[in-house]
C-alpha cells in the first residue's frame, strides 16, 4: 500500500457541500472512539487526538504549540494528521495539519446551519476577525450564496480589514449587528459572554465555535435559556467546554436541554422546529470529526491522482 502525503494544494479538491455529506454519513456508522493527550515544556504544548471509526479508520492529530515560534516568525502551531487503515492498521497517508482543522472547523459548522438555520436566511453576522472567521464565511457562501456578511470584531480596524478583504461590511456596535442578523458565528477567544441573548430576533441561528476551554465562553445565559440547544458531540462538549460546563454547573441548563449532537441526524431529532424559533449549537470540534474530515480529503486527492 502507498502512502499518500497530502498538502495544502488539495484544497482546490474540495467541496464544502459534499464535506458536511461525509460528516453525516460518518455519523450513521458505530460511535467513534475518541481520546486525547497532552505533554507540557514550560509554554510548549503538544497535543494528540485520536479517534477510531470502525469501518472508516484511524486518525491520529498531533500538534505542537510553540508560542515562542512568534518571535522568529515562525508558525506556533504545526501538525499532521495520520491516517491509518481500519482494517490492516498500515499507515495510508500524512494529512496536512492546516488543511484538515479549517476544513473541520468550518464545515462542522455549516452542517449545523443546513440544518437549523432558515433556509431563507440571508443576514449573517461573524464574530471574530480571524482565521476561523474568514473560512466560516466562505464555507457559508456555499449554502447562502446570497448572504450579506457583517463582520464585528473588538479590534474595529481589524473587522474592517476583514469586511474589505471579503466583500463585507464592519460593523462597530455589536447589539445593533446581532438584532439585525438571521445567522450568527461566533468565533473569538473569549473568556466571557459577550453575545447577550436579549439582543437575538426570533428565527436566528448562532454556531458558536471559539471557547474551546473550561474557561471560555461567548454567550451569556440568557441565550442559552431562549435557545433550543444542539452540539457537534456531546461527547467533546458537556464536560469540557466552558459555554455548556459552567451554566450547566449554575443550574442555568441541564444535559437534557441539548437537544441533540450529530448521532441524533438519522432519528431527526438534530432540526428546526419553527421558523421562530432560536437554535444555537455549539462546535466543539472531536478527534472523530478530524478524522471524518482527513478521510474525505483522501478520497477527493485519489480521485485526482489515481
Amino acid at each position: 500500500m502507498s502512502l499518500d502525503i497530502i498538502g495544502p494544494e488539495a484544497e482546490a479538491l474540495l467541496d464544502w457541500i459534499t464535506l458536511t455529506e461525509a460528516f453525516e454519513a460518518g455519523h450513521r456508522l458505530p460511535r467513534a472512539e475518541v481520546a486525547d493527550t497532552f505533554l507540557y515544556r514550560g509554554k510548549d504544548t503538544l497535543l494528540t487526538r485520536s479517534a477510531w471509526i470502525s469501518g472508516l479508520g484511524l486518525a491520529i492529530k498531533a500538534a505542537t504549540i510553540m508560542p515562542g515560534n512568534a518571535e522568529a516568525g515562525l508558525p506556533t502551531v504545526n501538525g499532521v494528521v495520520n491516517l491509518i487503515n481500519d482494517n490492516t492498521g498500515l499507515l495510508e497517508a500524512l494529512v496536512d495539519f492546516a488543511l484538515v482543522t479549517k476544513w473541520k472547523t468550518a464545515g462542522d459548522s455549516l452542517l449545523a446551519a443546513r440544518r437549523l438555520a432558515r433556509p431563507e436566511a440571508r443576514e449573517i453576522l461573524i464574530c471574530g476577525a480571524g482565521k476561523v472567521a474568514a473560512s466560516m464565511i466562505e464555507a457559508y457562501r456555499a449554502v447562502f450564496p446570497q448572504a450579506r456578511f457583517t463582520i464585528w470584531n473588538r479590534t474595529a480596524v481589524t473587522a474592517e480589514a476583514l469586511a474589505a478583504r471579503i466583500g463585507a461590511r464592519a460593523e462597530p456596535d455589536l447589539e445593533t449587528a446581532v438584532r439585525g442578523a438571521e445567522i450568527i458565528a461566533c468565533t473569538t477567544m473569549a473568556t466571557a459572554p459577550y453575545l447577550r441573548g436579549e439582543w437575538l430576533s426570533p428565527g436566528t441561528h448562532l454556531d458558536l465555535i471559539g471557547a474551546y476551554r473550561p474557561d471560555m465562553r461567548e454567550v451569556d445565559d440568557t441565550a442559552l435559556r431562549r435557545a433550543r440547544i444542539f452540539c457537534d458531540s456531546r461527547a467533546t462538549t458537556i464536560a469540557h467546554i466552558g459555554e455548556f460546563k459552567d451554566p450547566i454547573a449554575r443550574g442555568v441548563i441541564s444535559e437534557a436541554d441539548i437537544v441533540a449532537d450529530y448521532y441524533d441526524i438519522e432519528a431527526g431529532l438534530f432540526t428546526r422546529k419553527s421558523s421562530d424559533e432560536i437554535t444555537l449549537c455549539k462546535n466543539g470540534g472531536g478527534a472523530h470529526l478530524d478524522l471524518i474530515c482527513a478521510q474525505y480529503i483522501l478520497q477527493m486527492w485519489r480521485l485526482k491522482n489515481r
